[in-house]
């Protein structure tokens, strides 16, 4: 009864159009209620579905989530953003696509900040959009670039699907966000190179070193968030979480008292938008958790890499396999529900094929990234629709070249594990055909 009545339940759930929160929660009761041996002969012995919610949420690093929203919302909501694309197109004026590649640079030093896509979408595309256009860049290279720009948000740390990864998977928050680093780089730097290919004939700068010394001065301590985040936690000085909260007083102290573009009184205004986002987000985390300690005791991710090692014998196909898979499912599913379903099945599947765990976190979401720019569930494209009022099918048509370009970063990333673990020094053998 146990497979089959999960299908037959999520499938009614799905005709039902049922939102995530009622599937996760009714599969987490059904699970509970009948697949154990022997079955619970009362709804009192569900009890242990309390104490395992209870265990779900009483964990440290889930406090870094609305952290991390809270200070992008109050960067968006302030001046930062403004201030880092001033310091990026002053220093890349002159470069072949300076504007363009000024406009990659502030959406990966703000994605560093942020820990979000739409979010770095949202602060960096609403004001890079007119000054790309106004400077003569195509309207459709300009939308691509910068909805593509936008994904970095997921995979340059710090990033919050990397940290519900961790909690799913078991894995360091501070190793997936180490490991981020390389696969970051590698895709600013394709879109750099699209930059310079599509738009680089376009009229360049020159040096203006008033403009870069103003810029500088007033963008320093914007500049200076990623590296007191990140350099604090990968100098062991704190920990994510610590990281989350110094994110948050280093927005209100650098916003409220220093650039003044916020006031007191907006400041419950922007909290109560970030509350509004975590509310849904945080009950279904605690559900999948609570399901995942239950799938691991009664053993069911061990038995099914038993079944598919039967299967599948080779790492390559493996891997083939669940990129095909990842991206298709990215195409039709958000990446917190994707990566709350599948990360607790896959990666020890992932792990049982010599695959490090925390470099198959960052291949999960590369390919989740990428289901961002691909309809119909893309996210980054409706966000777009919407900042740069142009049709949703000119957005899709405008990403499509740069999602060829990220399929390309993608295999690179899952064939050379080095690109992910090289900070780490990692163990990891990229496996041989």
């Amino acid at each position: 009864m146990g497979s089959w009545g999960i299908l037959l339940l999520l499938l009614g759930l799905i005709l039902l159009r049922q939102p995530l929160i009622v599937l996760m929660g009714a599969i987490t009761v059904f699970c509970y209620y009948f697949l154990p041996e022997p079955p619970l002969e009362s709804f009192h012995e569900l009890n242990s579905i309390i104490g395992d919610l209870f265990f779900a949420g009483d964990k440290e690093i889930l406090l870094a989530i609305p952290l991390f929203i809270i200070a992008g919302n109050l960067m968006t909501h302030g001046s930062i953003a403004r201030r880092l694309i001033r310091i990026a197109q002053a220093m890349t004026a002159p470069i072949p696509a300076g504007l363009a590649i000024a406009g990659v640079f502030s959406c990966g030093i703000f994605a560093a900040i942020s820990g979000s896509s739409p979010v770095t979408l949202i602060a960096i595309g609403g004001l890079m959009y007119p000054s790309l256009t106004k400077a003569g860049y195509p309207t459709q290279f300009s939308m691509g670039l910068l909805a593509s720009g936008g994904t970095l948000g997921i995979i340059i740390p710090p990033s919050i699907p990397m940290i519900v990864y961790a909690i799913m998977v078991g894995v360091s928050v501070t190793d997936l966000f180490i490991a981020g680093i390389g696969p970051g780089i590698l895709l600013m730097s394709l879109l750099m190179m699209y930059s310079v290919f599509r738009a680089g004939k376009v009229g360049r700068g020159k040096w203006d070193w008033a403009e870069i010394r103003i810029a500088w001065k007033e963008g320093v301590l914007a500049l200076m968030m990623p590296v007191v985040i990140l350099g604090g936690i990968y100098s062991g000085f704190f920990t994510a979480t610590e990281s989350a909260a110094i994110a948050v007083f280093y927005a209100i102290l650098v916003e409220v008292f220093i650039h003044k573009e916020l006031s007191f009184p907006k400041i419950p205004k922007i909290m109560a938008e970030s509350a509004e986002m975590l509310g849904i987000l945080f009950l279904i985390l605690i559900l999948a958790v609570s399901l995942n300690k239950f799938m691991i005791e009664n053993e069911i991710p061990q038995n099914l890499v038993a079944k598919m090692s039967e299967l599948i014998s080779s790492p390559v196909t493996f891997l083939i396999g669940v990129n095909i898979l990842l991206l298709v499912v990215g195409m039709f599913m958000d990446i917190m529900s994707a990566i709350l379903v599948l990360a607790p099945l896959l990666a020890p599947m992932a792990v049982n094929y010599g695959i490090n765990p925390v470099h198959f976190g960052i291949i999960m979401i590369v390919n989740l990234e990428i289901g961002y720019l691909t309809p119909p569930v893309g996210v980054n494209l409706f966000v777009a629709s919407g900042i740069f009022k142009q049709p949703l099918g000119k957005v899709i048509q405008s990403v499509a070249p740069i999602v060829g370009l990220f399929l390309i970063g993608l295999v690179l990333i899952s064939w050379i594990p080095d690109i992910s673990l090289g900070l780490l020094g990692g163990d990891a053998v990229a496996p041989s055909p």
